[in-house]
């Protein structure tokens, strides 16, 4: 028998109860809708999380003061005030491979005011260094200077969050801010750079020269941490190492004691991040795949009820001169033209399902071509291998028996 007709034959089979066809394709749209719509998201998590790890500069060592533990109680990243402007000019000295260092002063959140505005924000105090180690750009103005820094100036740089709540379209430059009632000139308006990973908007900033807010504004002394840039990528382990083992030495800190201070690498946050995404994509993944195999075994359900309803007009075509080869054939064309249509189905549901998420709570959406191929590729042989079965049972009937049967 040839195979266009094979197909044509099956097609028709299927029409007669499209209601049946239909919900026996459903588990295999949903299975397939909701596999496609959670890597979906999650491969937009992940490219969310590589643009903005990317967004915090190139081959940036963070040093933060923190994880220590002391009578018992233990803390994590600016939980001790253990860095000092000492320790920073010391990584900038003596570290092989740095080409950049800025010590960060964050005094937490401040009242800013502008005549009769007012706008609590992050205060930073950081070096000049600090927006090439960012790549951050100016939208207006420019940065703070080194003399600054040396004269503790009171000049800052503004976020595009701040200049908006205290400005309105009003430029910036030059206008003089008070910050705890201290007057500082804005000599600089950042470009913007959005929410973070943590849905916190980095555009709510006020950067000044971290002489300037030790001396006008800081309640804690020390340094909260110290960003670090390496020449490149392939120093960068060498770099985090030095770094280690100079703030051991400073600090005095000798055997097995723990560190004081936490030394990461921006491969490293990237990577911890991008595995929570993963871990969670895969175990929605798993989860929606579930589906899948329960709608393999509706098809395989079916297709038993269809050779059985059917055993009759199985026994007059092989009776016609019909071969098992066909019978078998035709049945797996069946059950491979559901879980298709099911598939192709299920990818335009999880697609649109995505966008949907994606539109009404701003997460990211990222469709891949590979992920909607393996779907449909995985649906189709979910029906080949649950419709094997059922298939195989009905080209094995006796043409006699099978002309009998009522």
């Amino acid at each position: 028998m040839k195979f266009f007709t094979i197909i044509k034959i099956s097609l028709r089979a299927l029409l007669r109860s499209k209601l049946r066809s239909f919900l026996t394709t459903l588990g295999i749209v949903i299975g397939v809708g909701a596999v496609i719509a959670t890597v979906s998201i999650g491969d937009g998590a992940r490219a969310m999380i590589e643009a903005n790890v990317a967004a915090f500069g190139q081959n940036v060592v963070m040093v933060w003061a923190g994880n220590f533990s002391a009578g018992g109680v233990r803390g994590g990243w600016g939980s001790a005030s253990t860095l000092t402007e000492e320790d920073a000019e010391a990584i900038a000295n003596e570290v092989r491979g740095v080409i950049r260092v800025s010590p960060e002063l964050n005094q937490g959140h401040a009242q800013i005011t502008y005549g009769n505005q007012n706008w609590a924000t992050q205060v930073m105090g950081q070096s000049p260094d600090f927006f090439e180690i960012r790549q951050w750009q100016f939208e207006e103005g420019s940065a703070f200077t080194e003399l600054d820094v040396r004269g503790a100036t009171k000049v800052c740089v503004l976020g595009r969050t701040v200049a908006e709540q205290l400005f309105g379209g009003e430029d910036p430059i030059n206008k003089v801010i008070r910050i705890r009632n201290m007057p500082f000139t804005v000599v600089g308006l950042l470009a913007p750079k959005g929410m973070n990973l943590s849905g916190v908007d980095q555009d709510n900033l006020v950067v000044a020269p971290h002489s300037s807010v030790r001396r006008y504004l800081a309640r804690n002394q020390n340094l909260r941490a110290v960003n670090v840039q390496a020449a490149n990528a392939q120093v960068v382990p060498e770099v985090q190492k030095q770094i280690t083992e100079l703030l051991r030495q400073r600090h005095k800190i000798f055997g097995e004691r723990e560190d004081d201070f936490t030394v990461r690498t921006q491969e490293e946050i990237a990577q911890f991040q991008g595995a929570l995404a993963d871990t969670m994509r895969k175990l929605l993944a798993g989860i929606a795949a579930v589906s899948l195999v329960v709608g393999g075994i509706g098809i395989m359900n079916i297709m038993l009820v269809s050779v059985t309803e059917r055993t009759r007009e199985i026994g007059i075509r092989m009776a016609v001169g019909a071969h098992r080869k066909d019978i078998l054939l035709q049945f797996l064309t069946e059950a491979f033209t559901l879980s298709s249509i099911g598939g192709m189905i299920g990818i335009a549901a999880g697609i649109a399902t995505a966008l949907f998420l994606s539109q009404q709570n701003n997460w990211p959406m990222l469709v891949a071509p590979q992920a909607v191929i393996i779907a449909f590729i995985f649906s189709a042989a979910v029906g080949i291998f649950f419709g094997f079965y059922p298939a195989r049972k009905a080209s094995r009937l006796d043409p006699i028996d099978a002309l009998r049967y009522e």
